[in-house]
């Protein structure tokens, strides 16, 4: 069994900043590609940032410049550095990944964590 369990999220002011985790455990053989997603009341779920297994990054227009994707190979962790957030960035963030489990990648999903931005 493969779990990711988020964590990080809460309540700040508009400005202000938040880091979110999210951990891998269970049977991992490798992991390639990891991603953030969020999902607004009444709104589809949408994808933040991506963050591949040799480093290379991709993000949403609407984060660049204020987030941040890293992920730590050796711990199977990704994490977001949320900077200069906003009212809109309100949303359950869902952390993503493909992850071998035996012989193929699947799809994984965290529970996801809620971030509120406060005007």
């Amino acid at each position: 069994q493969v779990q990711l369990v988020e964590s990080g999220g809460g309540l700040v002011q508009a400005g202000g900043s938040l880091r979110l985790s999210c951990a891998a455990s269970g049977r991992i053989n490798s992991i390639s590609t990891m991603r953030w997603y969020r999902q607004a009341p009444g709104k589809q779920r949408d994808l933040v940032a991506l963050i591949i297994s040799g480093g290379i990054t991709n993000y949403a227009d609407s984060v660049k410049g204020r987030f941040t994707i890293s992920r730590d190979n050796a711990k199977n962790t990704v994490d977001l550095q949320m900077n200069s957030l906003k009212p809109e960035d309100t949303a359950v963030y869902y952390c993503n990944a493909n992850i071998k489990s035996g012989s193929y990648y699947s799809d994984y999903w965290g529970q996801g964590t809620q971030v509120t931005v406060s005007s």
